[in-house]
């Protein structure tokens, strides 16, 4: 009995390697490489939206506040502009009323948020302007203004000069008029800030201001965007010393 058993054991042993060997054959081993299953839900236009190559160019452009709003914002509510116009302008007056005309045009517009940035790009294009940082100019300036600041940094490069500007602080910063034409929209802005500036030549002395003191500015300056382009920001395009 346990020699029959011993026999049939045997049998089905050898069975069972032999099946095993013919599946591994058929259906092949997992190394790591296979190609992924197929999905016969997968539409060609899924496969189209897949991401480019690592060596393609990809893009990001970030939109602002003003150009997110616009594109969730309708036209807003007599009660929103008002709440917006805040302590910048009452609505009945020429301001009031060319900001209200601003901000049914570009529902995004917030006199607030926009004097904000105009207070970060004002500082950024003084000391961009006393470094002769080109590339930083190039991106907020208008094309007269760029060619304007390009000009005066040249001359001062062949005179051997070099500015030194340390902007202490902006102690105002109000919108005083805004229009629009031709889709294009203009808010100038009144600065009043506190600044430090000397210019030496190149020996370094001191050939204008006074490396000890605070001088109070006052500028003028306009800001333009298109209503019309998806770009949300604004590039300076005049400028006014009033002092």
């Amino acid at each position: 009995m346990s020699e029959a058993f011993d026999i049939y054991t045997l049998l089905f042993l050898v069975l069972a390697v032999v099946i095993f060997i013919r599946l591994r054959n058929v259906l092949g081993r997992r190394t790591g490489n296979e190609r992924p299953p197929y999905d016969p839900y997968t539409t060609q236009d899924a496969k189209r939206a897949t991401p480019p190559e690592a060596n393609e160019p990809v893009v990001a452009l970030p939109r602002g506040r003003s150009a997110r709003a616009s594109l969730e914002t309708s036209v807003p509510s007599m009660e929103d502009i008002e709440a917006k116009l805040g302590r910048h302008a009452t609505k009945d007056s020429p301001l009031g009323q060319s900001l209200t005309a601003l901000m049914r045009a570009d529902p995004g517009f917030d006199p607030g948020h926009f004097l904000d940035g105009a207070k970060a790009a004002y500082e950024m294009i003084v000391m961009a302007f006393a470094e002769g940082d080109d590339t930083m100019l190039n991106q907020l300036l208008g094309t007269d203004v760029y060619e304007g600041f390009q000009r005066a940094m040249r001359e001062r490069d062949a005179r051997g000069e070099k500015v030194e500007s340390n902007l202490v602080g902006i102690d105002k910063a109000d919108i005083i008029e805004t229009e629009i034409k031709n889709r294009t929209a203009y808010v100038t802005v009144k600065f009043v800030s506190e600044l430090i500036s000397v210019t030496r030549d190149a020996d370094g002395e001191v050939v204008e201001g006074d490396p000890k003191k605070v001088r109070e500015v006052t500028d003028i300056w306009t800001f333009a965007r298109d209503l019309a382009s998806k770009n949300p920001n604004w590039k300076l395009v005049a400028t006014e010393a009033a002092n």
